[in-house]
């Protein structure tokens, strides 16, 4: 007997809830933060040929899937509790479910984050995550509360994963497995959550980087209403995108997107807990600029010298 929209949720998405005290199977789930604890809550949506390639092994798009969402809670310095999950299939795909609902479990196992509930439906392929986790009051981090003088930092390397985008598109060449890194990077992105506990009470904002260095340093910029001066050589990358010509380096590391690293600021005197919050979670961060009062973005190279600005983001509806 084929699968139905119920036996698929039972045999790939239903597991007894750990710590929610209703999960999936009801109408509603019931979940609580810890006492004192306030709830961080974000949606990211994902759809087949915009955030991922037809070609994406299923258990990657079920890691992404939730990576993407988790990165939100690491900008905000809130541990992970659990997600819900609205999924819709063009058909029903046992093979495909397995690896999607086998990736997704081992992110969120990693995390000890739990399925709590969500819906399916008949469509084109598209995931529709909804992510909550817990923060102390006064301790999220926040776009808006970078001041001038702060320092700016960015985690890992950027670039990799618009330089894969760049090789399916067929403008750049490299070797297997070079390409199997940055393709690693672009549908198995490792979310910076361990990072963002480790900057409460040391960053005075954070955004993760998804849209391209420079867009999304723009929405920090804006919200707390500063300028910020980017050592655009001083982003660091990889290996394999240090091996490319230098203009291509620039547009993957200033506008790639899909790095899921986190951006954020802190005062020069704390230098030393940011590279301590950097050990403990087993992540380098390399500064890359510094906030000033005056509004604005200017870009410099290692020389000192001015940058042109030509660099976007991406954008949903501009292509």
């Amino acid at each position: 007997m084929a699968l139905g929209e119920f036996d698929l949720i039972a045999r790939y998405f239903t597991r007894e809830p750990r710590r929610a005290a209703v999960g999936v199977g009801d109408d509603c789930a019931l979940l609580a933060p810890s006492p004192g604890m306030q709830l961080a809550t974000s949606v990211d949506m994902l759809v087949e040929g915009r955030h991922f390639l037809p070609t994406a092994p299923p258990e990657r798009i079920g890691h992404k899937a939730l990576a993407v969402n988790l990165s939100d809670l690491a900008a905000c310095g809130a541990k992970p509790l659990a997600f819900t999950l609205a999924l819709a299939l063009p058909r029903i795909d046992e093979a495909f479910l397995a690896g999607f609902s086998r990736g997704l479990f081992a992110l969120a196992d990693e995390h000890g984050c739990e399925l709590i509930g969500g819906d399916t439906t008949q469509g084109p392929l598209n995931i529709c995550i909804g992510v909550f986790g817990e923060v102390p009051p006064g301790e999220a981090l926040l776009r808006g509360g970078a001041r001038p003088g702060d320092d700016l930092y960015v985690s890992g390397t950027v670039g990799d994963a618009r330089l894969a985008l760049e090789v399916f598109r067929g403008s750049v060449a490299v070797g297997a497995d070079a390409f199997e890194q940055v393709r690693r990077a672009m549908e198995v992105p490792q979310p910076r959550v361990a990072l963002g506990l480790a900057l409460r009470g040391v960053a005075t904002s954070a955004i993760d980087v998804s849209d391209g260095l420079l867009g999304d340093l723009s929405h920090v910029l804006r919200r707390s209403r500063v300028g910020a001066t980017v050592q655009v050589d001083a982003v660091p990358r990889s290996a394999v995108l240090a091996g490319q010509a230098p203009a291509m380096q620039r547009v993957c590391t200033l506008a790639g997107g899909d790095d899921y690293e986190l951006l954020f600021t802190a005062p020069p005197e704390r230098a030393s807990a940011v590279a301590d919050a950097a050990r403990r979670s087993g992540l380098a961060v390399a500064r890359i600029g510094r906030i000033e009062a005056d509004s604005g973005l200017r870009l410099i190279d290692a020389a000192g010298q001015a940058v042109d600005n030509d660099f976007g983001s991406f954008d949903h509806f501009r292509l």
